[in-house]
């Protein structure tokens, strides 16, 4: 009987070659499919094993992204919303302006029928804003003068019929 001695850790007694885990993984890998290799090779629990300093950087960029991702979203929101108002308002803007020269438009055109209407044309001056005159309002009147002249009339009744 020969016995052989070796240094290689594979192998044993007999000689014969014992497969190592990583060949066993090999093995499972290749039955399994690419996917778990690609899964078994970035897993974070990986990472998180061999550089726990790189598995905290990972999740804070994860975080922020996600954080920058939300803000955009939000703010795409806001503006698209503010542009829809400002959209209205503007609207809003064109309609009075037009309203406004329409009126100064009939405005020109009824004095200018007046005073072709006239027969001396030059005692009518065109209006402006200072030539107007701002007058008092009347004092109000206390509805106790109205009663009273309710109370003058005669009552009578009023006869059936109509």
């Amino acid at each position: 009987m020969v016995a052989l001695f070796t240094s290689d850790p594979s192998t044993d007694r007999a000689g014969l070659r014992n497969p190592s885990p990583a060949d066993r993984a090999g093995r499972r890998s290749r039955r399994s499919g690419s996917l778990q290799v690609l899964q078994g090779s970035l897993s974070a629990r990986r990472v998180e094993r061999q550089s726990p300093l790189l598995a905290g950087l990972h999740r804070i960029t994860t975080g922020v992204l996600t954080g920058l991702g939300v803000s955009v979203v939000g703010l795409s929101a806001l503006s698209f919303h503010w542009q829809s108002v400002w959209a209205a308002n503007y609207n809003q803007l064109q309609a009075s302006r037009t309203l406004e020269q329409k009126l100064q438009e009939s405005a020109a055109l009824l004095e200018q029928h007046h005073l072709s209407a006239v027969r001396r044309p030059g005692q009518l001056v065109p209006t402006s804003s200072q030539q107007l005159l701002h007058l008092v309002p009347p004092p109000v009147t206390t509805s106790s003068q109205g009663l009273s002249l309710l109370a003058t009339l005669p009552r009578q009744p009023i006869p059936a019929g109509y």
